[in-house]
């Protein structure tokens, strides 16, 4: 997965004092998760349908 001109982003609800927070970037096909805190470590790719599941549970038990 190339990550190269993938554009991060951290929730609205994200501290800036750096905490611990992940970011997110959509991608062709995939949505890239990684630790704000390790920008060039590991990341985690998801199916757009499985983010829009996952987010969407967290807005609906938040």
């Amino acid at each position: 997965m190339d990550l190269t001109d993938a554009i991060w982003r951290k929730s609205s609800r994200s501290s800036s004092n750096g905490g611990a927070c992940v970011e997110a970037a959509p991608l062709p096909g995939v949505v890239a998760v990684r630790d704000s805190k390790d920008p060039d470590g590991p990341a985690l790719a998801f199916s757009h349908d499985a983010w829009r599941a996952f987010t969407g549970r967290l807005k609906s038990d938040g």
